[in-house]
């Protein structure tokens, strides 16, 4: 019995001193980095997630041939999100233009243990009837149709996110960062190629709840503040899951940061997690990892 507790002892103890020299020699590789190959590296490690790196901010967003494009969009992928971590507002706006139905949707919320917001555009093949959005399969903007977007993610009126870009799926995420949705802002802007497109939006933009006066037209843009949907109702078991979430994403986003504790900045972090825990840098990346599921689950029940 002393034999075996004190060769369990012995292993644990040497188990300690690899893990202790195997993170000081990464920590000394990645301080050896310079800034450029750091990015560079960061860039080319999440790219087949779909997803690019803003060095200059330390944001990540998805390309725009990332692989979600093929997923299209359908009511199921909201539903079914806070389930896979991801808890969000969604602000769905749909509106009739030359002869198919249009959907751009904002969401903005907590994603694992990133804080993000995202963009979509997306178009049915005809005009649907609205009793049936819920359950349209739609397609993702092509590259002809794709839009210039804007948004501003604020939490608790601080500036948290930026992004612009012409996208069919304009996200950003902050790694590291716990919010709730609730308390997050989102200022969006976008640019119309026609004042036909943009007064059908704006009708669009009505019927999800804005009134006149929160919406501002300037040209072919319109800018709006996506604060909270009052016209959302959750479940009893969309409300657990939520929560839940939430609570594992709080406890995931602190464990990151204390994980990661010999950084501070965003691509030595990632850098860090990539060369210690790579299960865990995947699963970082595996933001809507879930639209395939649901994709296949929508084709069956179609």
């Amino acid at each position: 019995m002393y034999y075996l507790l004190f060769a369990l002892l012995l292993m644990a103890l040497l188990g300690c001193i690899f893990f202790h020299c195997r993170r000081k020699k990464i920590i000394c590789k990645i301080q050896a980095m310079d800034c450029c190959a750091k990015c560079s590296l960061v860039e080319e490690l999440v790219n087949p997630f779909g997803y690019c790196f803003h060095c200059d901010s330390g944001i990540f967003s998805t390309t725009i041939d990332a692989w979600q494009k093929q997923a299209g969009y359908t009511w199921l992928y909201d539903y079914m999100a806070p389930r896979f971590q991801m808890v969000f507002d969604a602000l769905p706006v749909y509106f009739d233009y030359r002869g198919r139905t249009w959907l751009i949707e904002f969401w903005k919320g907590q994603y694992g243990i990133n804080t993000g917001a995202e963009i979509g555009i997306y178009h049915a093949d005809s005009i649907i009837p609205a009793s049936d959005c819920k359950r349209t399969w739609f397609s993702c903007a092509e590259e002809h149709e794709m839009l210039d977007c804007s948004f501003l993610l604020c939490s608790e009126g601080e500036d948290c996110i930026r992004n612009t870009g012409r996208h069919w799926w304009l996200t950003a995420f902050l790694v590291g960062c716990f919010s709730r949705p609730s308390a997050l802002s989102m200022e969006s802007s976008i640019c119309f190629p026609n004042r036909e497109m943009l007064s059908a939006f704006v009708e669009g933009l009505k019927r999800a709840g804005y009134r006149e006066d929160s919406i501002c037209v300037k040209g072919l843009s319109v800018c709006f503040v996506f604060c909270k949907n009052t016209s959302q109702r959750y479940n009893l078991l969309t409300r657990f899951w939520r929560c839940f979430s939430q609570w594992k994403n709080k406890i995931f986003c602190k464990l990151y940061l204390w994980v990661t504790r010999p950084f501070c900045c965003t691509e030595d972090r990632v850098l860090y997690l990539y060369y210690y825990i790579p299960a865990a840098f995947r699963k970082l990346f595996r933001l809507r990892r879930f639209h395939k599921r649901c994709h296949k689950r929508h084709c069956k029940e179609s």
